[in-house]
């Protein structure tokens, strides 16, 4: 079954494998050492913990937006080089199977059957299993452009000697990136209305309409807000490829409370 994350992006990399003739990875640690690493050490080490291998640009003028994204997953700002990264990030937040995740990793130097060549990935996730998954964000107009698919294919072939996922993604699907950008407004920590969460998942063990949930509450303006944090942390989930609304049937999940 594909995760949330990979439900919601455009997969767009598939390739042959061969084999990569020379590569090496350079890090800088979570201390702020750098290093320098063949594919077989790389694989030991976590990425997911590591600084940015490299500062992102900020100036006037420039095509792209960067910012900072709060992620509820590790508690702690990861910087964007875009708000399409920022979408990614978003939507790794809201996977529960991703604990962390890292912008800017790494930088792959590479020398294979076509000449040199250097890139670093936009973002690395470590899944709760402890599987690695590297991600790259494009722009959808230049997915198919042929030295962004030469560049992918370079990279999932690192990435499968490292052992870890590899894809390109794309923009998010409409309805779903929407829905999960509603909920992510409710993804800090709640203090009002705490003590709703158990009987909001209580009410909602079999499937019932947000409005009807909402009318058992004392106080449903409050509920409301706890209920789509319960949403974001997949306590109580819904069908996120349909319009969000109060007859949008909810049920909680197996073992939440």
């Amino acid at each position: 079954m594909l995760s949330i994350v990979e439900q919601g992006l455009v997969r767009v990399v598939r390739v042959e494998e061969r084999p990569v003739d020379l590569v090496r990875l350079s890090y800088r640690d979570e201390v702020g050492a750098d290093h320098v690493v063949g594919l077989d050490q790389a694989r030991h080490v976590a990425f997911e913990r590591c600084r940015m291998a490299r500062g992102i640009p900020s100036h006037r003028g420039q095509a792209h937006t960067p910012g900072r994204y709060w992620s509820a997953t590790m508690g702690d700002l990861v910087e964007y080089e875009s708000y399409l990264e920022c979408k990614c990030f978003m939507l790794l937040d809201f996977d529960v199977d991703v604990v962390e995740f890292a912008s800017q990793p790494m930088v792959i130097d590479g020398v294979d059957g076509q000449g040199s060549w250097r890139h670093v990935p936009d973002v690395f996730a470590r899944r709760a299993d402890g599987s690695a998954w590297l991600l790259d964000v494009k722009n959808p107009e230049r997915l198919e452009r042929p030295e962004v698919r030469l560049q992918a294919e370079r990279t999932a072939r690192v990435c499968a000697r490292l052992g870890c996922d590899y894809q390109m993604v794309g923009e998010p699907a409409a309805q779903r990136g929407a829905n999960v950008s509603w909920l992510s407004g409710y993804r800090r920590p709640v203090h009002l209305g705490a003590e709703l969460m158990p009987r909001l998942v209580d009410l909602a063990r079999r499937p019932v309409a947000i409005g009807d949930l909402l009318g058992f509450m004392e106080y449903p303006d409050v509920a409301r807000a706890v209920l789509f944090h319960l949403c974001w942390r997949q306590m109580i989930v819904f069908d996120l490829d349909a319009p969000l609304r109060e007859t949008t049937l909810v049920v909680a999940q197996a073992g939440a409370r």
